[in-house]
């Protein structure tokens, strides 16, 4: 006999945790029908199951209503027993790409919270219907088999677990479970604003659905691409082993190696670089890699995504761009590196030519000095006191946080 709808979305929230640690658990609420489904889901599993649940709502302060939204997930999480906070943003500079910036503000304030609160895992109300727009999004940038693959179930960002239990359950379904609920959710006007990509992917699905092409059918076959994708992965792997050299956050191979690569290698191998070295969540465009790719084969020099690559001395090289981290400070530097010893009156920030000018035997490394040049310092103003490249004993030290180009290979 087939089970109740509504035990049957909390059983596939309950199998989501089966992969993913559970005690103290977080729930991402907007305010939209996705997120507000989820929260009740996740409640219920989390009165089965015994686990801690707490809430967070990240307002962007891009939007009038927002405040409001925010409340009233507010006042939903308080008639529930729910632990609730919200976070702000005003980060916002007026340059770049505004849905980017958002999106790494939402992710990393969230972790911030996160941990303070001793939760143990955030989840997310990405859908069937998210996956399958993302999809088409991908598919209109040519993506290979490595973007088009399903969105990942769980995964790691600034050192928390996130998860998506909801991405086998379509919209549809959740907002039939909010309505038998009772529960009421904020539906956000950017969502029929067709200045959005994903607001027309949403609309161009429509018209397909007739012809069978709806979010479950590209889910499964994002399914089997992710199959693939795993493939080509191991394969990847083990073409790359003892090739790739690793040194102070930069990677290198020979040019002979790296010419000798099947394009599709060669094409994966620069994703993952690319991804690992400038600490990015997700690969450049296939264009733009196309352009660096062809500068490197032709023993030239170009910079895409704050990762610079060249070749020198028969080698390919690829390291962080100098001027990418020239304006930052502190610690952790670049989302990369934790700098420990003391550092009362101190500055942290990136070496440069003025750093390397105080570190004479900085050759005596046998590195390119583009290698050196973003690496994190400790300054007392003018004068360098410390860095990776400093052979002096000051009782700091330099803890690579960002994961190793080995571990981001094998990351699905």
């Amino acid at each position: 006999m087939s089970k109740a709808p509504d035990e049957a979305l909390v059983d596939a929230v309950a199998r989501a945790f089966t992969v993913a640690p559970s005690g103290h658990v977080g729930v991402a609420v907007s305010g939209g029908g996705d997120s507000v489904a989820l929260l009740l889901l996740v409640q219920d599993w989390a009165a089965r199951s015994g686990a801690r649940l707490s809430a967070v709502t990240f307002d962007h302060g891009l939007r009038a209503e927002a405040k409001q939204e925010a409340a009233l997930v507010a006042d939903l999480c308080r008639d529930r027993g729910i632990a609730h906070d919200i976070l702000t943003w005003s980060g916002w500079t007026g340059q770049g790409n505004l849905q980017a910036a958002a999106r790494t503000a939402r992710y990393r304030e969230i972790a911030q919270w996160a941990r303070q609160r001793g939760v143990k895992v955030v989840c997310l109300g990405h859908t069937c219907d998210d996956q399958a727009e993302t999809f088409v999004m991908r598919l209109a940038r040519k993506a290979g088999s490595d973007g088009l693959g399903r969105m990942a179930p769980c995964f790691e960002r600034y050192g928390m677990e996130w998860m998506r239990p909801l991405l086998g359950v379509e919209r549809s379904m959740l907002r039939s479970y909010l309505e038998r609920q009772g529960a009421g959710w904020v539906e956000d006007p950017s969502n029929a604003d067709d200045g959005f990509e994903r607001v027309r992917v949403r609309k161009a699905l429509e018209l397909l659905a007739p012809l069978g092409i709806n979010a479950r059918v590209l889910g499964a076959v994002a399914e089997n691409l992710a199959a693939e994708n795993g493939l080509l992965r191991q394969v990847l792997q083990q073409t790359l082993r003892g090739k790739v050299v690793e040194q102070y956050g930069a990677l290198s191979l020979s040019h002979r190696d790296f010419e000798a690569l099947h394009p599709e290698l060669r094409r994966r191998f620069l994703n993952v670089a690319l991804q690992c070295i400038a600490g990015a969540h997700y690969p450049p465009r296939s264009t733009a890699q196309a352009g660096f790719e062809a500068a490197l084969l032709g023993r030239g020099t170009q910079t895409l995504g704050g990762v610079i690559g060249w070749v020198a001395q028969g080698r390919v090289w690829l390291a962080r761009e100098y001027q990418a981290v020239r304006g930052l400070k502190g610690s952790p530097f670049d989302g990369q590196w934790r700098i420990e010893g003391p550092l009362e009156g101190m500055d942290i920030r990136a070496l440069g030519a003025e750093g390397l000018q105080q570190c004479p035997d900085w050759r005596d490394l046998g590195v390119p000095r583009r290698v050196l040049l973003p690496l994190p310092g400790v300054w007392d103003a003018v004068r360098l006191v410390w860095s990776p490249v400093s052979m002096g004993e000051t009782g700091h030290r330099a803890v690579r946080i960002g994961p190793s180009f080995e571990n981001c290979l094998c990351r699905d």
